[in-house]
């Protein structure tokens, strides 16, 4: 089963202010849950377009309706619902036509969620900005698309029908069969891709809020602001009750 969530806004900032923007967007005050980011590849392909793949290292907490519904064989390693997972950024920059594409995908929990991001950037007017990163020239409009997909449901299935394959083979009459293989592997798969459309919707919108902040430090204060901001919130993020 597949699920989609799609939205689009704009930005009242000019499309190099706001591509800059995405590649310094960590940290800001909406994502204290990225803990470090590193580029694995930067190159500039036959057409003069930037292509760039990062890893982001985030703390992420499973919804606690989650939880619920998962085993703890299923779960792994987890916290208090809290565990760290890393995310792989893969970006195109046509900075003539005035166009981005992103696509961030899940690294960790694929086995319980697939999640793919894909967004389009695209300069609106003045058309001719050529190589001007005056923040306030023009609109940049952006087009998020998610994609969720959960195999769960066919995992658990399996290993719950396999069970009772072995118990039947060992001679018990009539097996119960357990709880998971009398649940149907679509109404799993629809709770979880169901729960985390919802937490995503929340999620963009704090990186829509995240990257205007980087933006406004931009319109103020220029590189040197965003740098200044990013290093006041990297350290909220490794010391909360540092002053700044």
């Amino acid at each position: 089963m597949v699920k989609f969530y799609e939205s689009s806004y704009d930005y009242a900032y000019s499309f190099p202010a706001v591509t800059l923007a995405y590649f310094l967007r960590y940290p800001n005050p909406y994502s204290t849950h990225v803990l470090s980011t590193d580029v694995i590849s930067r190159t500039i392909d036959e057409a003069g377009r930037l292509q760039t793949t990062r890893v982001h290292r985030k703390s992420s907490r499973l919804p606690s309706a989650v939880l619920k519904l998962l085993p703890k064989s299923v779960l792994g390693n987890v916290s208090g619902g809290r565990s760290e997972s890393f995310v792989l950024e893969m970006s195109t920059i046509d900075v003539k036509e005035g166009w981005m594409r992103t696509e961030s995908k899940n690294l960790d929990w694929t086995g319980i969620l697939s999640v793919v991001e894909k967004q389009q950037y695209r300069r609106h007017i003045p058309i001719d900005e050529g190589d001007d990163f005056n923040v306030a020239a023009g609109t940049t409009g952006v087009t998020t698309t998610v994609m969720f997909r959960s195999r769960l449901g066919d995992r658990l299935r399996a290993r719950a029908m396999r069970k009772d394959e072995t118990a039947s083979n060992d001679g018990e009459e009539e097996p119960k069969k357990s709880f998971l293989a009398n649940w149907s592997k679509t109404g799993i798969q629809r709770s979880i891709e169901v729960i985390a459309s919802r937490k995503t919707e929340s999620q963009l919108g704090h990186a829509k809020e995240g990257m205007t902040v980087v933006l406004e430090r931009m319109r103020r204060g220029g590189l040197v602001g965003v740098l200044e901001g990013m290093r006041k919130d990297r350290e909220l993020v490794y010391n909360p009750e540092a002053k700044v």
